[in-house]
């Protein structure tokens, strides 16, 4: 018996009411949040002065591993739809005092690796090589500072897929080689500022997964050298300072000596609910960023310091050009305010 093939129509079932009331939310969103953009647009970030190193003479006899830097949390993506971060572009972010650029990597279409929002097909913010190009030109024309790049490895790929990019940018002599095994690095082991930028060595290099030395000595295993606190945070009391990556390090005190001998990156981006997705909170940034008072990077940043015994070495922001992110960064440096 011969089994004929039959045609077989199948019907996904599709509720246009929830799309359409989807749409409709995320329209309204990016209206609120352009008109959020045009009554701002007033507000001119300053250009930080070339002064000593990163802004400020004493960061010169300062190790790297002593300082706070304000970091910008996705820093690629810039715009005003949900899945964007940032208001303004990585070349004005370095020129308005960020010294710590964080971004998501993903596999784009074409194989080649690019800044891409949690897939490329949701946001594609162009090919890391011509991300690393920018950082480079802006590294060439100020030469008394010092940039650190946190990349996310999304795909989990093989550590050695970043290499031909970061060489094609040209960026590769400007980055920092630590001199000790990795596993046995503790924070006075690190060089001071003054020290980098005599060296030229000014771009410190991590990657959260897959990193190996062996391979490419300048793709520094984030999490031998810091730890993080939660993320994705929808409490905007930010009342808590937990230890939540990597893993080995979860349930170890607060007073063990590998956490204590680790930086340590204050996650301090606020998100919200839009249709059971996490999405950035745009709307209550300037608080999110402000330097002290309720949800706070100084309050939050007390919690962790009476935690750990130190200021947190990083703090990831949305939007850093809302609130006080600099007065934040000055008053964890042990500056007036």
């Amino acid at each position: 018996m011969r089994n004929r093939n039959r045609a077989v129509n199948v019907r996904v079932p599709i509720n246009y009411s929830v799309m359409t009331i989807l749409v409709i939310y995320i329209f309204i969103h990016s209206v609120l949040s352009i008109v959020d953009q045009l009554t701002r647009a007033t507000t001119h970030l300053k250009v930080q002065p070339q002064v000593g190193c990163n802004g400020r003479h004493e960061f010169c006899t300062r190790k790297y591993s002593n300082i706070t830097h304000i970091a910008t949390h996705d820093a690629p993506f810039i715009g005003v739809l949900p899945m964007e971060n940032q208001n303004v572009d990585v070349t004005t972010q370095l020129d308005a005092g960020i010294r710590f650029l964080q971004g998501q990597t993903h596999r784009n279409a074409f194989g080649k690796l690019s800044l891409c929002h949690t897939s490329c097909l949701m946001k594609d913010a162009g090919l890391l090589k011509d991300y690393l190009k920018i950082i480079k030109h802006w590294l060439d024309e100020h030469p008394q500072e010092v940039v650190s790049i946190l990349l996310t490895n999304g795909d989990h790929l093989n550590i050695t897929e970043f290499e031909e990019p970061f060489q094609q940018s040209g960026i590769v002599p400007y980055t920092y080689v630590p001199h000790a095994d990795a596993s046995h690095w503790t924070l006075d082991l690190w060089p001071t500022l003054g020290q980098l930028i005599a060296n030229n060595t000014r771009l410190v290099t991590f990657v959260d997964y897959n990193a190996n030395r062996s391979k490419i000595p300048y793709l520094l295993n984030e999490f031998s050298y810091f730890w993080e606190t939660p993320y994705n945070t929808l409490d905007p009391a930010f009342a808590q300072c937990t230890l939540d990556r990597p893993a080995a390090l979860k349930a170890k005190p607060a007073s063990d000596v590998a956490v204590r001998q680790r930086m340590y990156i204050m996650n301090h981006f606020l998100d919200t609910k839009l249709l059971g997705m996490v999405v950035p909170n745009r709307r209550d940034a300037t608080q999110t960023n402000a330097w002290r008072g309720k949800g706070s990077i100084g309050e939050q940043a007390e919690r962790c310091s009476r935690m750990y015994g130190k200021a947190p070495a990083a703090v990831l922001v949305d939007y850093f050009d809302r609130g006080q992110v600099f007065k934040a960064q000055d008053g964890l440096n042990g500056f007036p305010t």
